[in-house]
């Protein structure tokens, strides 16, 4: 067994050891396998211990000013976590007896679900008109009352001039209704995995009985806070069904047709697995919830994965191929690919740890399940493999060199071309480039939260029909303070309100306010004999308190105003809803209302908030702090290469292909979006670590080359093409590969990740191959006598 490389120059102290650690794997081998088996055993049973997260609020952090906002509206009113369903007629009329029947069923069945707090509809709102000097207020049709045409003619006139209803439990034109569920669960720090897909289980089987007793009513579209919650988990849960078994077939085949050796495959496969299950069992044990981003990390894991095992197998191959024994191969592939593949590693996991700086948890969470999983491959790559390869039978023909693989012999002729046409490759190279990177400034983080799901998720579906034909999902809420205590009767606080309205009426996004305004103006007319001419706000405020108090008394159970005024009536909730809403105009228009209420209410001046908001908001967060980060995560990248790679001058050569090929990526996406979504920011910091894997490899081949066999820089560009460029490619495919089946996720925003990931690596072969090797040439010069070997028989034996 060889001591020496191909130079015969002594070995260095540390492969010295590796080459002892090599043979110690090969001797015990069957202890090795035994004790990986352990490891998976007692790192692996941590995964029964992980949970899904059935809540949106997840994604924020326990900081994150958006949150604690809304959290402080929904303590100081009602919870606002939600189901709405729009029922849709066949006749397309609302105002039929067997249509309002199945409404007035359901909201009366609707009390009766699993945390239930209030239950709105046409029926059951609580309309107000005069009874002599009284107010009398009662449900427009009440549980006891029979459908009687007249009926039904009071409900069509009072629902089509309510503006409390339009746009929000009805349709201006009467063509569809909908019900409104608002749920009370336990504290976000007691919530469990159980109690919101109880909650939408019940009211699907709700839905499902209303369909089938009243024929009439063609369709139930479900929406709202909480199936936006639990479309969070159901996508997960189905990406994990459907895209993981697909990854390990898309990876089991490639790395066959690339190695064309069944065992080499298969202890390929044993590897990814035992890093993925691994990697999960960890994440158990520290106490992540699953989420849909997080819940990708044993996609991304197996991919990544494989390259370490893939390096070790070509190099084994190659040197077999050569004529080289297995077992003194194996050393050889080991001691050439120790470092690097560590290297890589370390790299790989620096990305995704700078994703920590980031404001969302879930994020924080893949990455971090990321990392683990890429260490535990390299563990496994160079404990487990080893000894799976000395054990299995491996069969490889013998040509005498390692050339006759036919992707080889094209990277041997890329090679000779770029070192030929080395000038107009290199500027060619870094124009276009250069160019895409100038391009990547045009994105901008812009996205619809709603529309995070594929078609394929029921929720996607349902959100938009209602919002083509009712009401939206995105809303704006703001609680606006008067001041004292009882002063939201004051008059004047009204009139700001009743302005405020007025100007968001004027938006053309708005689709419906919710204000105390409409109240007051509604119970002044029936205190006044429901007389349209006093559809007004009261004038004084002694009359107004009294208004109030009066409704207040007459509300049944249920159905207060708690969702509206605080407990002292010192401030009230304003809603404003829309169709759809981009993140960026979501930030704008929140900025316009709160210098509305700086310059026309100062005292009032406060922030809106929404799940919207918040989503908005940290789309646009999670992009600026991985710029941020970027330059933390390269410069300790750049720490960790420049002593492994002993070259000043190398070592900044390398920081060009690592950036560059993130600016092309993101100039590309603007080519074809333009828009990024909050997952898709965190592809700068977790991509930098996967590119700097090719730059690695390609770099200690062709210093080993330059150090070890005396090359001149052109026959060592030569070496590196032949030695190590297969291996760049089918990892390339691989990654690819896999990252495109992440791109068919029912989630948006890993998909739209997945893509954008797979053209940075993309960029990064060609950029490795392209302008990395032609850089070199111009800065690596060597000495004037130094001589210019060339590739020789004994060197292409020996990658």
């Amino acid at each position: 067994m060889e001591s020496t490389p191909a130079s015969g120059r002594p070995l260095p102290r540390h492969e010295r050891w590796i080459v002892a650690y090599a043979q110690w794997i090969v001797r015990w081998r069957w202890w090795v396998l035994l004790l990986s088996l352990l490891c998976l055993v007692a790192l692996g049973a941590g995964a029964r211990l992980l949970t899904f997260s059935t809540d949106y609020r997840v994604y924020f952090g326990p900081h994150n000013p958006q949150l604690l906002a809304f959290d402080e509206i929904q303590n100081v009113y009602s919870k606002n976590d939600n189901i709405l369903l729009m029922f849709e007629p066949r006749d397309g009329d609302v105002f039929s007896p067997r249509v309002l029947e199945a409404v007035r069923e359901f909201t009366e069945r609707a009390w009766q679900l699993p945390f239930v707090l209030r239950v709105d509809s046409i029926t059951n709102f609580q309309h107000t008109q005069a009874a002599g000097d009284d107010l009398a207020v009662e449900a427009l049709l009440p549980d006891d009352a029979g459908i009687t045409p007249e009926r039904i003619a009071h409900i069509r006139e009072v629902a089509l001039a309510e503006p409390v209803l339009i746009g929000r439990l009805i349709s201006d034109s009467g063509h569809v209704t909908a019900v409104n569920i608002t749920s009370q669960f336990p504290p976000f720090d007691e919530l469990t995995q159980k109690e919101l897909p109880e909650a939408v289980a019940a009211t699907r089987a709700l839905r499902d009985d209303i369909l089938d007793e009243y024929p009439e009513i063609a369709r139930i579209s479900m929406t709202g806070s909480n199936m936006m919650s639990n479309a969070f988990t159901e996508a997960a849960a189905g990406d994990m069904k459907s895209l993981v078994p697909a990854m390990y077939l898309m990876i089991v085949v490639i790395t066959w047709l690339m190695l064309r050796s069944g065992s080499a495959t298969f202890a390929t496969f044993v590897v990814i697995i035992l890093a993925a299950a691994s990697a999960m069992g960890l994440a158990g044990y520290v106490g992540i919830q699953l989420t849909p981003p997080s819940a990708a990390s044993p996609q991304i894991i197996t991919t990544l994965a494989v390259a370490d095992s893939i390096h070790i197998c070509v190099t084994l191959i190659a040197l077999m191929r050569a004529g080289r024994a297995k077992t003194d191969a194996l050393v050889e592939s080991m001691r050439l690919n120790f470092v690097p593949v560590l290297l890589t590693s370390i790299t790989t996991s620096i990305g995704f740890l700078a994703v920590n700086l980031t404001d969302s948890p879930p994020l924080k969470d893949l990455a971090n399940i990321s990392a683990m999983g890429v260490m535990l491959a390299w563990f496994y790559s160079v404990f487990t493999l080893p000894a799976m390869l000395a054990i299995l039978p491996l069969s490889v023909r013998r040509t005498g060199d390692s050339r006759s693989g036919a992707l080889t012999r094209f990277l041997d002729g890329a090679g000779e071309f770029v070192v030929r046409r080395r000038t107009p490759v290199f500027w060619s190279a870094l124009l276009i480039s250069a160019g895409l990177t100038v391009l990547a400034f045009r994105n901008e983080g812009n996205d619809l939260f709603a529309h995070y799901f594929g078609p394929s998720i029921t929720f996607r579906a349902d959100s938009d029909r209602i919002a083509e034909n009712l009401t939206g999902l995105y809303s704006m809420e703001f609680s606006l303070r008067c001041g004292d205590a009882e002063c939201v009767s004051d008059p004047e606080y009204l009139r700001v309100l009743e302005d405020f309205t007025a100007w968001w009426r004027e938006q053309p996004e708005v689709l419906y306010v919710g204000t105390l305004t409409d109240i007051f103006k509604k119970l002044n007319k029936s205190m006044n004999g429901d007389d349209p001419a006093f559809y007004r706000l009261p004038e004084q405020s002694d009359l107004s308190a009294q208004y109030l108090l009066l409704y207040e008394l007459s509300l049944p159970f249920g159905l207060d105003l708690n969702n509206t005024i605080n407990i002292d009536k010192s401030s009230s909730r304003y809603i404003v809803i829309f169709e759809h809403l981009k993140s960026k105009h979501t930030r704008a228009i929140e900025a316009s209302a709160r210098q509305w209420l700086e310059t026309n209410a100062p005292e009032m001046a406060t922030h809106g908030t929404s799940p919207a908001v918040m989503f908005a908001h940290i789309s646009k967060r999670n992009l600026e702090s991985n710029f941020l980060s970027l330059p933390l995560s390269l410069t300790c990248i750049s720490l960790l290469l420049l002593p492994a790679l002993r070259s000043w001058r190398i070592g900044a050569v390398s920081v060009v292909p690592n950036l560059l090929p993130l600016g092309a990526a993101f100039g590309v996406w603007a080519l074809i979006s333009g828009e990024v979504n909050f997952t898709m920011a965190i592809v700068l910091n977790m991509t930098v670590g996967i590119i700097v894997d090719n730059t690695i490899h390609f770099l200690s081949k062709y210093l080993r080359a330059r150090r070890e066999l005396g090359y001149a820089p052109e026959a060592a560009v030569r070496h590196s093409f032949h030695s190590v460029g297969a291996a760049l490619v089918v990892t390339t495919l691989i990654l690819v590969s896999g990252f495109m089946i992440l791109s068919m996720s029912a989630f948006l925003p890993n998909s739209g990740m997945a893509r954008l990931t797979a053209i940075g690596i993309v960029a990064a072969l060609l950029i490795d191959l392209l302008l990395l090797p032609t850089l070199l040439l111009k800065v690596d010069r060597a000495p004037a006598n130094a001589p210019k070997k060339e590739l020789s028989d004994e060197a292409l034996a020996t990658p």
